[in-house]
Order: structure tokens, then C-alpha cells, then sequence
């Protein structure tokens, strides 16, 4: 069935329904990877085609337009190099010129804003200075005697030249202080951005590089923590169905096996059923179709394939399995279930697939998962790994060993019939 889904890369709606959501995602990622497997096989023969017609242009070429590359006298394609032709200055020089002027105009700037700093500083303080003397000089001279007003201004414009002269010596000293600052400056800005350019041409790309390395390793670890736990459980799922004798590798011992004519007289279900009675391989040659499509052809397959494989029976016994349900709808079985506990379970006879249906009562609802009994074994479609060789092996071995690691299904309590006769009933007229 799986392989048929993967050829056609189509489900049918109805039959994507019964999945559950778990069964879907493993459904979808094989899609996804046969998807990826035939898109790689059209890549391949597009590019073999095209190598084939870039060939096949070689040798019409020399009838069609074509490019010719300018040579030398050495007969060489003539190439030039900026910065290697006569006459170019080289690139180190022209790097070198560029850093300089930036560090000069950054230093340049600074110490026009530093400059404007001291002078906005000096101008206040000479200011101030004059202000103070001059109330000073009024103070004592102005108010002692009204005739040496002449000398008292020429005393403030004696004192307001000297304070002048150290105003202008002091700016002088500033602008040379901030004049060397600005060389120191320049020198200091042309090592940073040398260091800077030297610095980036290898830093973006080791960052990027390092973050990208570093993504990667945790993806491949992330990977093969989850391959490494999916390999174990299916290796202890494994051995656990060798010790029990379930797997596939057996089957071919289950084939010959068939209900004998006493056995047949003597079916019952439970112990409370009415006898039923089990016909034999029917006279026509049964050929299967590729999927269900009537509650007939369920019937006929289900009683010429599956009885003489014992579907649905208990182990060693002529009894019909507690768990056992007919031709029954997935709204039927979740009303089976609807007060049961965690645990209790049902296998039903699927109207989509050739093979059954398993719903199981979970704390929060139900989950449905679809048997593929197209083959000569039974499996959970997309989820166990184990092939088993009859449908009662495999309950028995999810009673035991659960059905999915993120759902922790096990197989506890089984759902038994509400009607009578039973809804089976018509798989064994």
C-alpha cells in the first residue's frame, strides 16, 4: 500500500482521513523524500542532456556568430590589471592616500569643535575677569573722590590692554596645544583604520563562517541524537519480535496453516456467540483489486485471505478475539470507546485499505492507526518497524513494547462487542 502511495504520489482523501496525525507527518516525510529522489533524477538527465548540447554548439559554432577575446603579442588573452598597467599607482598606495585624507579630515573636524570649546572658555573667563575689576575699581575710586575719574579710567584701560594682551597670548597657546592634539589625533585615527580595514577583511568572513560551522555542527548533532534513538528502539523492538518468534522471517511457516473441519464446526465467539462456520477457499480464482471498493469485496477478501491466516483470532484457540470488530465506521468505534479507560483498544476491518484499523482511547480522545495487511504480513502503515506474521502477534506485541516513542500507545484493555449478533458477523456466514 505504501509503495503503491509512493508510485502514484497520491492518497486518497478518504483514506488520509483514517490516519492520525503521526501517521501523517511519516507518510508526508516519504512523499517528501521520493519527491526529493525523482527531482535529483530530473536534475541529473537535464544536466546530461544539456552537456550533450553544449557539444553538439561546439561544433556548429564555427558556422554561427561567436565571441573572440582580444590577445597580445604573446598570443595570450590580453588582460589588464588596475593598479599594474604602466603608469597606474599601485593599490597599496592609493589605500594608503585614502586613509590618510579620511584620518586628516576626522582630526581636522575634532579640533575645530576643540577650538571652539577653549575659545567660547577663554572669552568667558577674560570676560569675566574685566567685569570684575571694573566693579572693583568703581567701588573704591568712583565713590572717594569725583576728580580722579580721569585716573581711574586710565587705570581700567591700562588694566583692560594687559588683560587683552594675556587674552591673545592665551589663545595663541591654545591654538598650538590644540594644533599638536590634532596631529596626535590624525596619527592615532590613521592606525585605527588601517587596523580597522586589515581587521574586516578577515573578521566578516571568519564570523560568518564560525556562526555558519556552528549552526551545522548542532543541526548534525540534533540529527543523530534522533537517529541514534530512532535506531535503538528499532533495534530493541527487534530482538524483542526474534525472542517472541513474530517476525516476518516466519511467516512463510504461518501459510499452510488452516482451520480443519472439526474446528470449523466447533467456532465460537467468547464462549456466547452462536457457531459460525468458515468456508473454505471459494471456487473462483480471487484476484484482489488494487483497493476496496464495496463491503462485498471486503467480505470476500477478508474470508479467502485472512481466515486461513486466523485474522482476527485468539492465539491457539477457535475463538473470536475480544478485540475483534467487524466492517464498522471510525465514529462507531470511537462510540465503542467513548467510556473506556487509557489503554482500551479495537481492530476493525478498514473500508479503505486492504487491512484493519486499530483505535485506541487515549486521556485527552482517540488515535487511529491503519494495519497494512497487503502482504504476507501485518504492520502499522509508516509507524512500527516489525513485520508481523499474524494480526493476533502483533496486538500481543503492543500489549508489551508501545506503538509510537511520542505517544507512549500500549495496549491494555480490550473493546469487546455492544450488539447481537455481533457486527462481525457477516465476515464468517
Amino acid at each position: 500500500m505504501l509503495q503503491q502511495i509512493l508510485h502514484d504520489m497520491y492518497i486518497d482523501p478518504e483514506l488520509l482521513a483514517e490516519l492520525n496525525e503521526e501517521q501523517k507527518q511519516i507518510l508526508f516525510y516519504k512523499m517528501r523524500e521520493e519527491q526529493l529522489r525523482r527531482w535529483k533524477e530530473r536534475e541529473e538527465k537535464a544536466q546530461m542532456e544539456e552537456a550533450v548540447l553544449r557539444r553538439t554548439a561546439r561544433r556548429k559554432q564555427s558556422d554561427g556568430k561567436h565571441v573572440q577575446w582580444l590577445c597580445g603579442k604573446d598570443g595570450e588573452v590580453w588582460v589588464w590589471v588596475m593598479g599594474e598597467a604602466p603608469g597606474d599607482r599601485p593599490y597599496d598606495q592609493i589605500s594608503e592616500e585614502l586613509i590618510a585624507e579620511r584620518a586628516r579630515q576626522q582630526a581636522q573636524k575634532e579640533a575645530e569643535e576643540l577650538w571652539r570649546q577653549k575659545e567660547a572658555e577663554i572669552t568667558k573667563k577674560f570676560r569675566d575677569a574685566m567685569a570684575q575689576e571694573k566693579a572693583r575699581i568703581v567701588a573704591e575710586k568712583w565713590k572717594i573722590e569725583i576728580e580722579d575719574r580721569k585716573a581711574a579710567k586710565l587705570e581700567e584701560e591700562k588694566i583692560q590692554e594687559e588683560l587683552k594682551k594675556r587674552e591673545e597670548e592665551e589663545r595663541q597657546k591654545g591654538e598650538e596645544q590644540i594644533r599638536q592634539q590634532e596631529e596626535i589625533r590624525a596619527k592615532e585615527l590613521y592606525l585605527s583604520l588601517k587596523q580597522a580595514q586589515q581587521h574586516s577583511q578577515h573578521s566578516d568572513d571568519d564570523q560568518e563562517w564560525e556562526e555558519q560551522l556552528r549552526r551545522s555542527k548542532a543541526a548534525d548533532e540534533e540529527r543523530s541524537h534522533k537517529a541514534r534513538r530512532a535506531r535503538d528502539e528499532y533495534r530493541r523492538q527487534s530482538l524483542r519480535s526474534i525472542q517472541k518468534g513474530i517476525v516476518a522471517g516466519l511467516s512463510n511457516l504461518f501459510q499452510g496453516t488452516s482451520l480443519n473441519n472439526e474446528q470449523e464446526t466447533n467456532l465460537n465467539c467468547n464462549s456466547a456467540s452462536p457457531l459460525l462456520s468458515l468456508s473454505a477457499a471459494s471456487s473462483n480464482i480471487w484476484e484482489r483489486p488494487s483497493r476496496p471498493f464495496s463491503r462485498e469485496v471486503i467480505i470476500r477478501w477478508f474470508k479467502e485471505e485472512q481466515v486461513p491466516r486466523r485474522a482476527g483470532f485468539e492465539r491457539n484457540t477457535n475463538r473470536i478475539a475480544q478485540w475483534f470488530h467487524g466492517i464498522i465506521s471510525r465514529q462507531e468505534a470511537e462510540e465503542l470507546l467513548m467510556n473506556k479507560s487509557e489503554g482500551t483498544f479495537l481492530v476493525r476491518v478498514s473500508e479503505k485499505i486492504w487491512g484493519y484499523a486499530l483505535s485506541y482511547r487515549q486521556q485527552s480522545g482517540f488515535k487511529h492507526f491503519l494495519v497494512d495487511a497487503s502482504g504476507d504480513f501485518y504492520s502499522f502503515l509508516g509507524v512500527d518497524p516489525n513485520r508481523h506474521a499474524t494480526l493476533t502477534d502483533l496486538i500481543d506485541f503492543h500489549k508489551e513494547e508501545i506503538i509510537t516513542s511520542s505517544g507512549g500507545e500500549l495496549l491494555l484493555e480490550p473493546c469487546g462487542q455492544q450488539k447481537n449478533p455481533p457486527d462481525y458477523s457477516p465476515l464468517f456466514e
